[in-house]
């Protein structure tokens, strides 16, 4: 079959598209023929090295979408989506035309997103549901999202309203914010970080319950903002990876943190989460991916270098 690999990490040259073997399903596997297969930024990362529990040589790819061809007789046939921590890093990846993962590791593919629609969704839906959920977000439920026009910011705001919560969006630009004010979603325009605790209390009086900061940049500013036992929820860091928390406010509200890693999850707890909340597109309550670019395969090598020099597209890869 064709397959992107890497045998070395440290630079995207290391990089191939390749015929390697089609894999075999062990007892309790699947096959799953690849329709469509995410491109994410820790998928450029991991060939950069920043993995250092990669196992070499390795297929990258996390997120997928196909049909199941080998496995369990109730599997074969099925349209299916999936995503995980082991999928490019202890395990052959998505960016191939067939994959192996285990039988619980698959979800029913919603019947209204279409196989490049479900690929693109994997990673920042199940990393938005884990901070809703751990976050314990519910009806009622005070929610700012900051950076909420990325695309796990917008999957955390889609999620939050079909969870009851009363939202409220964060971005850089004004005309970021009249977008979502345009679809119904109070935004504000992020200024300077002490001025968040006055935005935040216009719209939630009191503080919000929860704020998401999608970006890594906003946690000391997120605490005066916070509602009395407030959460925030993070799932980025600075460069450095550090960050003065202010304390004595945080413990005063009875605040606490809420760290948030898609890769602590494997396939099969996320075809958990993607079950939970797959329905909600066949329901028509969240809105289905547009504006993606759908890309051979065969051009993922230089996918993955658009990607590390900061394209924003959707990139879906095609076998």
């Amino acid at each position: 079959m064709k397959a992107l690999q890497f045998s070395a990490t440290g630079d995207l040259s290391t990089l191939r598209f390749v015929d390697v073997a089609t894999p075999v399903p062990a007892a309790g596997d699947v096959l799953v023929q690849i329709k469509a297969a995410g491109l994410n930024p820790s998928d450029v990362k991991n060939v950069l090295g920043r993995f250092p529990y990669t196992t070499l040589p390795r297929i990258p790819g996390r997120d997928f979408a196909g049909v199941v061809v080998e496995g369990p007789q109730e599997w074969v046939g099925q349209a299916v989506w999936g995503t995980g921590r082991d999928l490019g890093f202890f395990a052959d990846g998505s960016h191939a035309q067939y994959l192996t993962v285990s039988a619980k590791g698959v979800a029913h593919k919603p019947s209204h997103l279409s196989f490049a629609q479900a690929a693109s969704l994997g990673v920042p839906y199940t990393t938005a549901w884990d901070a809703l959920q751990r976050s314990a977000v519910g009806e009622g439920t005070r929610v700012l999202v900051i950076g909420a026009n990325g695309a796990v910011g917008s999957a955390a705001l889609a999620l939050a309203k079909i969870l009851g919560a009363q939202v409220l969006a964060a971005v850089r630009r004004p005309e970021q914010a009249e977008v979502l004010q345009a679809q119904g979603i109070a935004a504000i325009t992020l200024g300077q970080p002490e001025d968040l605790d006055a935005q935040v209390n216009a719209v939630f009086k009191g503080g919000a319950d929860v704020i998401f900061d999608t970006t890594g940049f906003w946690l000391p500013a997120a605490v005066a903002g916070l509602a009395p036992f407030g959460r925030i929820a993070i799932i980025a860091a600075p460069v450095d990876g550090h960050v003065q928390l202010p304390a004595l406010a945080l413990y005063r509200k009875g605040g606490s943190v809420v760290g948030i890693n898609s890769l602590l999850y494997n396939c099969e707890q996320c075809a958990v989460m993607l079950e939970q909340f797959g329905h909600f597109f066949d329901e028509g309550l969240l809105p289905l991916p547009s504006g993606l670019r759908e890309v051979a395969l065969a051009e993922g090598v230089k996918c993955f270098e658009e990607v590390n020099v900061g394209s924003a597209d959707k990139i879906v890869l095609l076998p």
